[in-house]
Formats: C-alpha cells, sequence, structure tokens
C-alpha cells in the first residue's frame, strides 16, 4: 500500500508498505481522505513540531477518514480520534485525557519509538477511536473533525463565551475553525488577525465579524500599545482572546488587547525553547493565561457540527492524490494559496 512517510527534515517521501493487520481489539480503516495539518507541515520543513523530534521515519497524519473493512462497522464511513490515552495516570483519572502522559498520538514523534500515523491506504487502530460519520457528512469535510475538535477544546479552555467578544491572533486552518467554534458557543463578535489577505478571507467565510491585517501599513495605530481593541474594529476591549498563530507576537497581542480580567488561551505550538511576552501584563491587568493541547471527548461534538454546517466546505481548499504528496504539502505550507488541503487515498 501506499503511504506518506517522513524520513527526517526536508525529506517526505511516498512509500510502498506492507499493508496492516488488525490485532485484538483493533479495526482496519481504508482510508480515503487525510487533512494535511500544521504538525505535519513541520514535521516536513524543520524535522519536529516544538519540542518533539523526528528521530526515525514516520507515517505521518492524524486527520482521517474512510471505511472500515473490519469489525462491527464494517463497511461503514467513518472517521478517527487520533489519541488512545493510558486511561490509568493521574491526568487521565481527572478528565483531562488530552494531556495523558503516556498517551499514544497517531502521527507524532513525541514518543520513541514514534506512533505511525495515519497518511496510509489502510491503518489499523484500536475500536474505540473509530466513529461512524453522521448521516449527510460526506467525507471531505468530515476530515475537518479532528482540527475543529481542536478549536472546540480552546474556546471550552477561554470558559463561556456566549455573549462575549473574541480576539482570534491568526487565521490558519485552526484559527478559521475557533472562529466557527466560538460562534457556535455564542460569541456575540469575533475579530480575527492575520498578515495574509487570503487568510483573512477564510476566516471571513468562517464566520468572522471583523479581520484585520496585522501588518497593515495604512494603520500607524496598530499593533496597539494600550488596553482598548479600537484598532481591531470594536469599541471595547475583548473578552477572550486565542493565540492560534504560534508567535510571541500574536500572543502580544492578545495580552495587549484582552481586558483586564480576561482570558487568553495559547493554542499555537509555539518555537522550541522559551518565548518572550509581556508578563507584567498578567499581573496588572489579572489576565488569565491559559493553554490548550488537543481535546479529548469534542470529537463527537465536532462531528454533529460539520453534518450541520456545509459552510465549512469553503475551508477545504483542495484534495491531492497521495502519490502527488509532495506538492500538497507545498500547496498546504502556502497560506496565501490555501487553508486546508487533502490527501486522497482513493484510486
Amino acid at each position: 500500500m501506499l503511504a506518506c512517510v517522513i524520513h527526517g527534515q526536508g525529506d517526505l517521501r511516498v512509500d510502498e508498505l506492507t499493508a496492516p493487520s488488525p490485532g485484538p481489539g483493533e479495526v482496519l480503516v481504508a482510508v480515503s481522505h487525510g487533512g494535511i495539518c500544521g504538525s505535519d507541515l513541520h514535521y516536513w520543513r524543520h524535522g519536529g513540531v516544538g519540542d518533539f523530534r523526528l528521530r526515525e521515519p514516520m507515517v505521518l497524519g492524524h486527520e482521517v477518514v474512510g471505511v472500515a473493512s473490519s469489525g462491527p462497522l464494517a463497511g461503514a464511513a467513518v472517521a478517527v480520534h487520533p489519541a488512545t490515552p493510558c486511561g490509568v495516570c493521574p491526568e487521565c483519572a481527572h478528565g483531562r485525557r488530552q494531556v495523558c502522559r503516556d498517551t499514544r498520538y497517531l502521527g507524532s514523534a513525541a514518543r520513541t519509538p514514534h506512533v505511525q500515523g495515519g497518511f496510509a491506504a489502510e491503518i489499523a487502530v484500536p475500536a474505540g477511536q473509530v466513529r461512524p460519520l453522521p448521516q449527510g457528512l460526506p467525507p471531505r469535510r468530515a476530515v475537518l473533525a479532528e482540527p475543529l475538535s481542536v478549536a472546540l477544546h480552546a474556546v471550552r479552555r477561554a470558559g463561556a463565551v456566549s455573549g462575549r467578544r473574541v480576539l482570534v491572533t491568526g487565521a490558519g486552518p485552526i484559527g478559521a475553525l475557533v472562529v466557527a467554534a466560538a460562534k457556535a458557543a455564542g460569541a456575540a463578535h469575533v475579530t480575527v488577525t492575520d498578515l495574509l489577505p487570503a487568510a483573512l478571507g477564510y476566516a471571513r467565510a468562517a464566520g468572522a465579524d471583523v479581520v484585520v491585517r496585522a501588518d497593515d501599513p495604512a494603520d500607524p495605530g496598530w499593533p496597539p500599545e494600550t488596553d482598548t481593541a479600537a484598532a481591531v474594529g470594536v469599541d471595547v476591549a475583548v473578552d477572550v482572546a486565542v493565540e492560534a498563530s504560534g508567535t510571541a507576537a500574536g500572543l502580544e497581542t492578545c495580552l495587549r488587547l484582552v481586558r483586564r480580567g480576561g482570558v487568553v488561551v495559547q493554542l499555537g505550538m509555539l518555537p522550541p525553547g522559551q518565548s518572550p511576552f509581556p508578563g507584567n501584563l498578567l499581573v496588572s491587568r489579572e489576565i488569565e493565561l491559559r493553554g490548550a493541547f488537543r481535546f479529548d471527548t469534542e470529537f463527537d461534538d465536532a462531528l454533529r457540527l460539520l453534518a450541520a454546517e456545509p459552510a465549512f466546505d469553503a475551508l477545504v481548499s483542495a484534495v491531492v492524490p497521495v502519490r502527488e504528496a509532495e506538492s500538497a504539502f507545498a500547496l498546504a505550507a502556502d497560506r496565501s494559496r490555501s487553508c486546508k488541503v487533502l490527501l486522497s487515498f482513493g484510486d
């Protein structure tokens, strides 16, 4: 079978691998589509994600859908939840399985041996990770379940957002989905900042009320130096800010624009090592800074939301055959031309 394998920084290959056989408690899934995530791009371009570094060849991919070919769901269209928490560590015992200290996550170099991913024609996964697609949900849209789950978890980490003003820094696929998640949770107003007009267009399609070029040369007041959000199209400071760009500059923007006593959620994975940020603002304004990592039960909520809202289709930019994986990765890395790029594993 064909699989998309990263062998090292810049060394992406479409390899012929032996098809797996399901073990006890596993289900075989014939993958139809896989979404290229920012982490997949980081493994390709930099040889790692954050502090997770490649040490051996690894099948990429954790956003996959297909058809179950074994088990009770055989023949059904399914999505695959990419995480297998250990179930016994203190985090799992206290209901925070998304930060399980011994989890297995498809296509992740967080542990060695690495957990092989889902960008393959067939994969064998624990039966508990397989979800039937809701009626009427096409596989192409269903691929968004994993990144939408990440967005839903980030919004929930912010607390109640109903009726509140939200800022999102970064309008990549995750940032755009944070917009949709915030709107679904009842946010009254969502502002998005990014450097690229095309990315801001996707954020607008996801439901953003205001989009702002973060480096707009026509706006000498951006980025702002005060605790007012007038520069991003609202007349009062935002209640919640979600940092989805994975940059120190994005985090600084969130800290400066959120109201006193507000909440900032760091969702984007920052570069390895230390990242500077204006920590005194946390103190003087009593801002709450919270991290958001992956997700847990939000996966089922994401599938239901995707089934109910065809507008998510606008975030899928292209579907590329797996044999052309390198060109698909190049397209996904070019945010001026794409939002979410999918690999196709069909004939």
